[in-house]
């Protein structure tokens, strides 16, 4: 059984740093791409960042890019999302896929950034 749990986010400044985390399992990690997205309030979905299953290919939103950071460890299962200089438009909860499995995402992990 597929499963994604995201963890890390919380409460920020703006101009703040958070590093989220989405552990993996029910499928061979280290084969495939995966994704971090977003959404907010009233808003739809929103693809921050993916990773090759190498690590060697990352792709950005326009919106964060030279901000955030996505980077994964095969050996530990697990993606990671790093993200820099927070604004207020980056509040949402934030998911990780695997674009293998487009259906299956975890729970989600809510990031507010506010003064």
């Amino acid at each position: 059984q597929v499963q994604l749990v995201e963890s890390g986010g919380g409460l920020v400044q703006p101009g703040g740093s958070l590093r989220l985390s989405c552990a993996a399992s029910g499928f061979t990690f280290s084969n495939y791409a995966m994704r971090w997205y977003r959404q907010a309030p009233g808003k739809e979905r929103e693809l921050v960042a993916h990773i090759g299953r190498s690590a060697l290919s990352t792709n950005y939103a326009d919106s964060v890019k030279g901000r955030f950071t996505i980077s994964r460890d095969n050996a530990k299962n697990t993606v990671y999302l790093q993200m820099n200089s927070l604004k207020p438009e980056d509040t949402a909860v934030y998911y990780c896929n695997a674009p293998v499995f487009p259906t299956v995402r975890g729970q989600g992990t809510q990031v507010t950034v506010s003064s």
